[in-house]
């Protein structure tokens, strides 16, 4: 049976940098110092679209893999835009895929439908609940 992934973030009293362990996993997260921290480590937003980015990825190469079609390096930039509409301002996120080896027409497009299959971006597209409970 497959673990349930956890996270466990401790944020310290230093600013706003932050230690999370996942399973045996160590990161640390923090702030640019004109938002207050000490820069120490990426954002939790560049840690969000890390996470996009390689689940893409992982997702692309695992389809591929059963089609027997060979990728070669795949690379996803993930970066965040937004704009000022007449509600505020909108916010999206914007994918780059590139691979090393030639696709066809028709590749780029069954790649692209499964680009926004990984689990990472459904939960990201409000399909995923979150729950908070202050214990």
């Amino acid at each position: 049976m497959a673990k349930i992934p956890t996270s466990k973030v401790t944020l310290s009293t230093r600013n706003y940098r932050a230690e999370a362990t996942m399973r045996n996993h160590y990161a640390v997260v923090d702030e640019p110092v004109d938002k207050g921290g000490d820069d120490n480590a990426p954002t939790p937003v560049e840690y969000l679209l890390t996470a996009v980015g390689s689940c893409v990825a992982i997702t692309l190469r695992m389809y591929a893999a059963r089609q027997g079609w060979d990728l070669g390096e795949i690379t996803v930039k993930v970066f965040q835009k937004q704009e000022l509409t007449s509600d505020g301002i909108k916010k999206r996120l914007q994918e780059e895929i590139t691979f090393e080896k030639e696709v066809t027409l028709e590749q780029k497009e069954k790649l692209t439908e499964i680009a926004g299959k990984c689990p990472v971006a459904k939960m990201i597209k409000g399909q995923t609940q979150v729950d908070s409970k202050i214990k």
